[in-house]
């Protein structure tokens, strides 16, 4: 007879890759990640927009899913609320550069089980994916400092308007020029509309 004392830790189930649906409106980002998620064992269908991610679920019941929130056409919430219908045992990761107590407690609520910020390498999402149901995600390794999530979310918006330095900057509340001083520092060429 085997006694578990406390502290001790409970054998985990290893979990392979399988198909992964990888919802993502940018297309270099989504190759990218195509790419290195293939590089680890997962056969990955890639959509980009809510209405594809809607298509391709009609026959596709992915057994992973990481899902951008920020779609062109839509939430991804709805591409979680459609994965968890279709598959229920699925593993759904959410990921958004506009992570907030809000998106991850709705993202939860309809069945993701873990919310990730952008920026995230591969290995992480392979992690989370890959964790066994009920895990708890590992303490950040490298936190973000506030600078690297006041770029992340500039680079967001300018790509959203399309490179317009006079659009991203009354979208983030700033001033014009104070971005321009910001995208030199990270040695961003913006067109200027």
């Amino acid at each position: 007879m085997t006694v578990m004392t406390r502290g001790e830790p409970k054998a985990e189930t290893s979990i392979e890759p399988g198909d992964l649906l990888l919802v993502e409106d940018d297309e270099l980002l989504a190759g990218r990640l195509a790419s290195a998620l293939s590089e680890r064992g997962f056969q990955v269908v890639t959509a980009r927009s809510l209405a594809a991610a809607l298509d391709v679920l009609a026959t596709f019941r992915p057994q992973f899913a990481l899902v951008d929130v920020r779609l062109g056409d839509g939430s991804g919430l709805d591409v979680v609320r459609a994965i968890r219908k279709a598959r229920p045992s699925a593993r759904i990761v959410v990921a958004s550069g506009y992570a907030s107590l809000a998106v991850a407690v709705s993202a939860t609520k309809l069945g993701a089980d873990d919310v990730l910020t952008k920026p995230v390498n591969a290995d992480e999402i392979a992690d989370s994916l890959l964790a066994p149901k009920g895990a708890l995600p590992p303490p950040p390794t490298h936190p973000l400092r506030p600078e690297d999530k006041e770029w992340e979310l500039i680079r967001t918006v300018l790509s959203d308007t399309g490179n317009n330095l006079s659009d991203t900057a009354r979208r983030l509340s700033m001033h014009r020029r104070t971005l321009q001083r910001i995208l030199r520092r990270h040695q961003i060429g913006a067109v200027t509309k």
